[in-house]
């Protein structure tokens, strides 16, 4: 049996989606932490299982008769390698077969600034690594669906402000990723292996900047502030302090040039190109 874990999530729930055209129904459960949100899930005939990350007797009865289990990162910037701790203990202690995790597509960890809002991806690896469990690292890199997060609700009129200087980004789809997840976990062939998932171009800000102005018929600036500059104005905008630094290292992150990096495993994968940017930018900006 599969476990798909943050499966009411867009990215569990997506992996599931596509699980379902090859699996059946009765070999999957779900990882749920509010059982009133998988009412979908359970009437397609999914095996329900209720706990969070943090709640280590809820993980073992989780894990009761498993065979594989996608782990997918926690959102919680706090305590993450806590909490993926947990998960990986659980599934050793219940003879789990396989683990696989959604980790992050950066080459060098070490030596970039976003090392430490992103570092723990690698911890887990290496934790997933010591505990004996067979394992496959599904290196993401950052979704397409956090450029308007980046970019701001009124880029339209206000342009590109983002501390990312001319450092690119493979973004990929959470569809695409989903897909590709689901065909690893029902596959073959990946016991101990590690696949950076990227979009087939990478884009600049910059870049962006400039379809935006092609699909929006409006002339769209991209300014790369410096960080303290940037880190002021979204003080004045009155966003919160997590939201700025998590927006610091991300910019930084890029103009390092840590997510500029393309793979083909991706597209070989699910047996197409990938979803470009430029059809996500028009389909969001170009209503």
């Amino acid at each position: 049996m599969i476990l798909v874990t943050g499966a009411t999530g867009v990215l569990g729930n997506g992996v599931i989606e596509n699980l379902l055209k090859t699996t059946p129904a009765n070999e999957i459960a779900a990882l749920v932490r509010d059982e009133s949100k998988a009412t979908d899930l359970k009437a397609k005939g999914l095996n329900i299982r209720v706990g969070s990350y943090q709640d280590k007797d809820a993980l073992a009865s989780a894990m009761k008769g498993i065979d594989k289990v996608l782990l997918i990162s926690s959102s919680d910037f706090n305590d993450r390698i806590g909490q993926h701790k947990n998960v990986i203990d659980a599934a050793k202690n219940a003879d789990v077969k396989h683990i696989f995790y959604t980790s992050v597509s950066i080459e060098d960890m070490d030596n970039s600034p976003i090392k430490p809002l992103l570092g723990d991806h690698f911890e887990t690896e290496d934790y997933i690594k010591a505990s004996g469990l067979t394992y496959t690292f599904l290196r993401n890199n950052l979704y397409q669906e956090v450029v308007p997060m980046f970019v701001g609700e009124n880029v339209l009129e206000t342009g590109i402000f983002f501390p990312s200087g001319e450092g690119k980004v493979a973004f990929a789809s959470r569809a695409d990723l989903a897909e590709a997840t689901a065909i690893i976990i029902a596959g073959k062939g990946h016991e101990n292996k590690a696949y950076p998932l990227t979009g087939s171009k990478a884009y600049s800000f910059s870049e962006i900047a400039q379809e935006l102005s092609k699909i929006s018929g409006k002339e769209v600036a991209f300014t790369s502030p410096e960080p303290a500059v940037f880190a002021e104005t979204l003080k004045g905008f009155g966003l919160p302090e997590q939201i700025i630094q998590m927006s610091l290292f991300f910019g930084a992150g890029i103009k390092n040039k840590d997510f500029e990096t393309t793979s083909n495993h991706l597209e070989n994968f699910i047996g197409r190109e990938p979803k470009k940017l430029t059809d996500f930018l028009r389909e969001v900006y170009g209503k």
